[in-house]
């Protein structure tokens, strides 16, 4: 076999991730097992590079072909583990996921409490090549802590600190607002530490009591409801990863996909992204609908001020309830009064009557004049 530079040789755990099957780890539980055949014959150590003329079964069932690579923004709600499997029994984020989306893996990890965006995939060499440190994709959170901070305290951060033994690199935090005992933070970093933001926020004595990531890279959380999910197109994810990155993670674009999965991608349509942030929730109020089809992602990398479109809308109405009835409609329009209609009996008896004014009258001499008293 090929060592493991070769560029026409993978290893055998990697090849099953990539099909979808598991994970590399219970991939190599399973080959341990006995479960997993090559060309035949089963093997026992993963330690094997296998190329694409290599006949691979799981239980005795031929490798499905490995799918096009693919990247899909999840908005992750609070109380929610991010792991396949919880020990104690937790509900966790793959759950509550369509039945016919492939099998997904996360990049990074958010906390329980944590909520906002969360960027899995089906290749597991993209979320290798995106945890790394050296990617350094920057990560953005909107923060909500109590306690008292000042800017300055928060432009320390940007030289990077200690906390409990633990070095942190530089942070780019901006102090939002103040509410009586609040504070809003928005707070970047790009190494992405166990709880980094919670707790170097500890160490300035800031206990956090809501933290969203709006942002990861170039993708945004934007408009995405809590719990909801939506796919990044193929173009927009390989022009964003990048030749050298998208070597480095060996991602697929030109492989087929899942007739099912291709089928619901086409099916259901992505929401807009709009321009604003707002405190809980990121993004405008305006909501996609089924009329807007799918929309272009880069809408959601770069966002430049959007129009609601609802003075359009009333001033298109307005202008209807102005416009002249048409021929057909004026062959059965009943003429208004002063048009040439002459008035019906009804209309005779419910019009009020007038008491017709005298003509001309004679004045009565001495009534306009003051009395003398």
């Amino acid at each position: 076999m090929t060592s493991k530079q070769t560029p026409d040789g993978e290893r055998i755990a990697k090849v099953i991730a990539r099909a979808g099957l598991a994970s590399r780890r219970e991939a190599e539980a399973w080959i341990a097992a006995g479960r997993v055949a090559v060309n035949g014959d089963k093997i026992s150590s993963p330690a094997l590079n296998v190329t694409g003329n290599d006949r691979i079964a799981v239980d005795g069932k031929p490798l499905p072909r490995a799918e096009r690579t693919r990247l899909f923004l999840y908005h992750k709600p609070r109380g929610l583990v991010t792991t396949t499997a919880d020990p104690q029994g937790r509900p966790t984020i793959f759950s509550g996921l369509p039945k016919e989306l492939p099998r997904l893996v996360s990049i990074g990890r958010l906390d329980l409490n944590t909520e906002g965006l969360l960027l899995l995939t089906n290749d597991g060499g993209l979320a290798r090549a995106l945890e790394l440190p050296a990617t350094a994709w920057l990560r953005r959170y909107r923060v909500r802590a109590h306690g008292k901070v000042t800017q300055a305290q928060l432009d320390e951060l940007r030289d990077g600190v200690t906390v409990d033994g633990i070095n942190y690199g530089p942070i780019d935090a901006t102090l939002n607002r103040e509410q009586a005992s609040n504070v809003w933070i928005t707070f970047a970093i790009r190494e992405g530490k166990n709880r980094e933001v919670r707790n170097v926020l500890r160490h300035l004595r800031l206990h956090v009591a809501r933290l969203i990531r709006v942002s990861f890279g170039p993708f945004q959380l934007g408009e995405i409801e809590d719990g909801k999910i939506e796919e990044v197109p193929t173009r927009v994810l390989r022009d964003q990863l990048g030749e050298k990155l998208a070597r480095l993670a060996g991602a697929d674009f030109s492989a087929p996909l899942n007739e099912q999965d291709s089928r619901h991608s086409q099916e259901r349509p992505l929401p807009i992204p709009p321009p604003r942030a707002g405190e809980g929730r990121v993004g405008g109020s305006r909501r996609a609908t089924a009329s807007d089809g799918p929309p272009s992602f880069e809408g959601r990398l770069r966002r430049p001020p959007q129009d609601d479109g609802k003075r359009d809308d009333r001033k298109e109405i307005k202008s209807k309830k102005r416009a002249a009835p048409s021929a057909e409609q004026r062959k059965f329009h009943r003429p208004k009064r002063g048009e040439g209609a002459r008035p019906s009996s009804g209309d005779r008896d419910r019009a009020p009557t007038r008491r017709a004014a005298p003509a001309t009258l004679p004045r009565k001499r001495g009534r306009d004049k003051p009395r003398d008293r």
